[in-house]
């Protein structure tokens, strides 16, 4: 007779006895199957990456460094003190609700348009520095740039292995708005709470995803996008698994839209409209989510009228978006990335404002460059030398827009 698993032998010619099954123990709640560790040297395989990162970064600061002692600027100053980096320095110094600008339109613009996390950092470390809150700026803004770039390289690592990570985290280093990564800006630092909370969704770290979200919702008006990803993959777990999941996944998901909601209806609170008072200061900045009116009106005078060199590259980054974004949801990744750059791509779609700023949006969303990444890190062995030229290229093209858009040209960052 054949010997099956978890039945008892029976003797073919008794009639005396059945087969039954052994008793097993009861069947506890489904485990998710969880993704591959990384491997014990991901950190130390990192370096090359990030060396490539960091080099390539300095460059930009050098080259922008450089363009500023050929126009006889200030070597630095634009660096910490570009647009929206003085209102960020400002309310780490004086607190919220003690600078208005009115607009040429007659708008009265207020600091409360902007987020606080970015500041409440400056304000916390040039209590301790010896640093004034520029330099504390940018202090923040490199190291968090530094982390972002570790965070990509993880969530590549972890999917698609060392070769697409490096390929990510290079690509990622050689846009041409990633100059912005080294001012004093919110977009390092966003990136790297958004790169951290989508890894831990990744690997089932729950609480940590949506703890990094509440962050992330505190850091820019975008930041929601976060939550978004976190509560959406979530959800699809939870389904996946037939609602059997531990209470940190609820709790996870329960905590991340907490941030953005909280620092809007502070806002409300100050202005006297508790729900409204938040998009009553933005849309005197004119950001509002007007389902594309605006982009369209810019679409069209730029047809008529041109724009120079920022807003035309602008319309290209923004279009290579959307098709990167589409190639994205080809490859079937994982929800949470697919989530969090549909958010970013629609928000840039749909949102009004100054299209000079729209790449500076989409720059955190570094999922849309794995498409890219993938095939890279295929044809790197079988045309090395091409590939090497291809990424020159890319490289030289972000120095050149860097130093352009933040030492020569007058377009809002």
């Amino acid at each position: 007779m054949h010997r099956f698993p978890g039945v008892t032998k029976v003797d073919p010619v008794s009639t005396s006895s059945v087969p039954r099954p052994e008793p097993t123990a009861p069947a506890g709640p489904l485990r998710r199957p969880r993704l591959p560790r990384p491997a014990a040297g991901a950190t130390r395989e990192f370096l090359p990456a990030l060396a490539l990162f960091a080099g390539l970064r300095l460059a930009g600061i050098l080259t922008v460094i450089l363009t500023n002692e050929l126009r006889g600027h200030p070597l630095v100053r634009n660096l910490a003190h570009s647009w929206d980096s003085r209102w960020y320095l400002h309310i780490a110094t004086h607190g919220y609700g003690r600078l208005i600008w009115i607009a040429p339109t007659g708008a009265v613009q207020t600091d409360w348009a902007f987020f606080p996390l970015y500041p409440a950092l400056i304000r916390a470390l040039a209590t301790v520095l010896p640093l004034g809150p520029g330099q504390t700026g940018l202090l923040i803004a490199w190291t968090a740039a530094c982390v972002a770039a570790y965070g990509v390289y993880r969530v590549g690592h972890l999917l698609y292995g060392r070769g697409v990570a490096t390929a990510l985290v290079a690509l990622w280093a050689a846009l041409p708005h990633a100059v912005e990564l080294t001012l004093a800006y919110t977009e390092s630092l966003f990136a790297a709470l958004a790169a951290w909370s989508l890894y831990c969704v990744l690997r089932g770290r729950w609480l940590w995803a949506g703890t990094l979200a509440v962050l992330a919702g505190l850091s820019r008006p975008s930041g929601f996008a976060v939550a978004v990803a976190v509560c959406l993959a979530a959800g699809h777990e939870a389904l996946r698994r037939r609602g059997r999941v531990p209470a940190r996944l609820w709790a996870g998901a329960l905590l991340a839209p907490l941030g953005w909601p909280a620092y809007v209806l502070w806002v409300g609170g100050r202005t006297g409209d508790l729900l409204g008072g938040y998009f009553s200061v933005q849309r005197a900045w004119d950001s509002r989510f007007d389902f594309g009116a605006g982009s369209v009106r810019f679409l069209k005078a730029l047809l008529l009228h041109g724009g120079g060199v920022v807003y035309p590259a602008a319309l290209l980054i923004v279009a290579a978006s959307v098709l990167l974004f589409v190639l994205l949801c080809l490859e079937r990744a994982p929800l949470a990335l697919v989530v969090f750059s549909g958010v970013l791509v629609l928000l840039v779609l749909g949102g009004s404002g100054s299209f000079s700023s729209k790449p500076r949006f989409l720059l955190p969303a570094f999922p849309l460059l794995v498409p890219v990444a993938r095939a890279l890190a295929r044809t790197w062995w079988l045309r090395r030398s091409r590939a090497v030229v291809v990424y020159g290229a890319l490289a030289l093209v972000s120095l050149l827009a860097g130093a352009y858009v933040t030492a020569v040209a007058h377009s809002p960052l």
